[in-house]
């Protein structure tokens, strides 16, 4: 197994994509902090499945978004494990609206968790990862690069996200640490109940025709990028933006296109 006696922290596992991260990592023998903030439940549900695979999980809670519950989680870590080798930025959050209904508390709450703690987080991860050749890789949007609706702030959220991970990458590269990212496309998670859109199935139907494989990304497609990623196989990838997304991009297809 390539992460036998590994420690993963994923932020944000509790569901969705967090969740296959954490099960795909623990699968291939990573131990794991399983971190959330709102809802204990599906985070301890997902422990519980970490620890029938056979792995050691310890579920955190903590918001990332702010620096306390940063240095929380951490100490966390410290206490549980001694140590870390993958750190995945995973929590999100936003608040979707037009840029001119937009408010200075959207915008701080949304770059404060979806991007300035992969910052400090990746400082608080340094010292645990020193002398272990650790990974760290943050999940990412289309949004970064192209305009959705509504999606201003989360966009400009996730574009810093990726200037951190190239920053990243070149200054803890000397310590024997990779930092990467993933930019899933359009992925059916209860994260899509966010956007009026994709309520409807038959767009996520229409945008999986569209798409050169002939499907949408699943959370376990994305996990077994990031694994990739966290990888021996992957040591010379660094400050990368991959994108999962079965090709959709490169036609030009995303949730702007709602016409048959």
């Amino acid at each position: 197994m390539r992460f036998e006696g590994k420690v993963a922290l994923v932020t944000g596992s509790g569901r969705g994509i967090g969740r296959a991260i954490a099960l795909r990592l623990a699968s291939e023998g990573a131990d794991l902090v399983v971190n959330f903030f709102r809802n204990r439940k599906p985070a301890e549900a997902t422990a519980e499945a970490v620890r029938a695979l056979g792995r050691r999980a310890a579920v955190v809670r903590a918001n990332v978004g702010d620096l306390d519950g940063l240095e929380e989680l951490f100490a966390a870590v410290q206490e549980e494990y001694g140590a870390l080798d993958i750190l995945v930025s995973n929590a999100a959050s936003g608040y979707n609206r037009p840029a001119l209904g937009q408010t200075p508390k959207g915008w701080d709450w949304t770059m404060n968790i979806n991007a300035r703690s992969l910052l400090f987080a990746a400082q608080h991860a340094v010292p645990l990862m020193q002398g272990r050749g650790g990974r760290i890789v943050a999940v990412s949007s289309p949004g970064a690069s192209r305009v959705l609706p509504e999606y201003v702030v989360v966009g400009a959220s996730k574009a810093a996200l990726e200037a951190l991970v190239r920053y990243l990458s070149v200054e803890l590269a000397p310590l024997g640490i990779a930092v990467n990212a993933v930019s899933p496309g359009v992925v059916p998670t209860e994260a899509l109940q966010h956007f009026a859109m994709t309520r409807d199935g038959l767009i996520l139907e229409r945008l999986a025709a569209r798409t050169p494989a002939g499907r949408l990304a699943t959370p376990e497609d994305v996990a077994g990028v990031v694994a990739f990623l966290c990888s021996p196989e992957a040591d010379m990838i660094r400050g990368q933006v991959l994108s999962i997304d079965g090709g959709a991009a490169l036609l030009g297809t995303s949730i702007l296109d709602q016409n048959p």
